[in-house]
């Protein structure tokens, strides 16, 4: 029997889902969008209806941004592109028969990308977070409104303030941007003296961030920490947050009227409900391509993929995965699926050896930070402190912004 060339079209179709829809998420869509045939279906399930500048959130609980700044609607931009939106929460992955289980109902896929981001772990210790605990969050944009209401609260009685990063934490970056704002606010309203600061990580020194260090970072931290007078505690262990006091492992107590701590990131419910998906803290362990070697089907992207530390360190600590090192994982998963549909070149990029671009906010200052890769050892590596480092992230903000909201990555 002859097969006609429709026919063959038609078998050839594949359905590409991608669960997420941030850094990792949209620029995977994006991506696939260009590069595949318009044959083929692209699906991108997400619960949030809106993509979220991350980095911004920082500068919500001063009043300095709102969701309509930092945020844009998903669903126009994927109709444009031909791409299917499905708005729903992913509850679980069936391997076997290639499903994505949702509130929405079952999805099949020929390939799946996952890129859901992670799950901030407030149950790790008694007392932390903003709904259980007695801790603000900066980790989403709803935790960063309800922090504004406490941030009011301490203008109005001014009393110690703690920030920090817990035991386990990652994204040490905004830990120190929210601090440096905090302090920057605090002056800004005559409280700076009212509202002694500590800041709290599990970090062995200051400016590690979780990557080993970075050139002078550690001199220039504790530089700022100097000039603005906060103290500062590394390797710490928080054991119990109370209502107006943290517990720390070696018996100090830290009285505070106003709190933020990073926690440390798990895996997403729908991936650590996945036998055989994730590790055991949930994250997609992938090879270099961002591709899983026991499913060959299946990539990861973002903060869903599990990074080694560079090293040990004497309090366990994980790894930062910024938006653009989602995007560059987004791109290379995106480029892989497409060339094995389509008949390409595979493409390959270790996370170690990706180049890092950041940028530090103080409020009125801050670091420009640059090199080779993110992890030593690195050939080349530059900070850049000043006033400049701002606005340089402002302009970001608004250029990452303008881009996106015309599907363009």
């Amino acid at each position: 029997m002859r097969v006609t060339r429709k026919e063959t079209l038609i078998m050839a179709r594949k359905r590409i889902v991608i669960v997420g829809s941030n850094f990792a998420g949209f620029t995977a869509a994006m991506e696939l969008a260009k590069r595949l045939n318009e044959r083929h279906k692209i699906v991108v399930i997400s619960r949030s209806d809106k993509f979220v500048f991350i980095p911004s959130l920082i500068w919500v609980p001063f009043g300095k941004r709102k969701e309509e700044n930092i945020s844009f609607p998903l669903a126009p931009i994927y109709k444009k592109k031909g791409i299917q939106f499905i708005h729903a929460e992913a509850l679980r992955f069936d391997l076997n028969q290639h499903v994505v289980e949702t509130t929405d109902g079952g999805i099949s896929y020929d390939y799946l990308l996952i890129a859901t981001g992670p799950k901030p772990d407030y149950d790790m210790i008694s007392g932390l977070g903003p709904e259980h605990g007695h801790t603000v969050s900066i980790c989403t944009l709803e935790h960063a409104e309800g922090a504004a209401k406490a941030w009011k609260q301490l203008l109005l009685d001014p009393r110690p303030v703690v920030i920090g990063a817990t035991q386990g934490a990652a994204c040490f970056g905004a830990s120190y941007e929210f601090l440096l704002n905090v302090r920057y606010q605090l002056a800004k309203n005559g409280l700076e003296k009212s509202c002694p600061i500590t800041f709290v990580t599990a970090e062995p020194f200051l400016g590690h961030f979780g990557i080993g260090g970075f050139g002078k970072a550690r001199e220039m931290v504790e530089g700022f920490f100097k000039k603005l007078g906060i103290k500062a505690i590394t390797n710490a262990v928080i054991e119990q947050v109370e209502p107006d006091t943290i517990h720390l492992g070696d018996g100090q107590k830290l009285p505070f009227k106003f709190a933020m701590l990073i926690p440390r990131f798990l895996g997403v419910d729908a991936v650590r409900n996945s036998p055989g998906l994730g590790n055991a803290s949930g994250f997609i362990e992938v090879d270099d391509a961002y591709r899983m070697p026991a499913h060959p089907e299946i990539y990861a992207a973002g903060v869903a993929v599990a990074v080694k530390p560079p090293g040990p360190t004497p309090v366990p600590i994980g790894v930062p995965k910024t938006g653009y090192n989602s995007e560059e994982m987004a791109r290379v998963a995106a480029h892989n699926i497409a060339a094995e549909i389509e008949g390409g070149p595979e493409i390959k990029l270790p996370f170690s050896a990706m180049d890092a671009k950041c940028i530090l906010d103080a409020g009125s200052t801050g670091i420009i930070m640059i090199s080779d890769r993110v992890l030593a050892p690195r050939k080349h590596q530059w900070l850049i402190p000043g006033p400049e480092a701002h606005w340089a992230k402002v302009a970001f903000e608004k250029y990452f912004l303008a881009t996106r909201r015309r599907g363009r990555v």
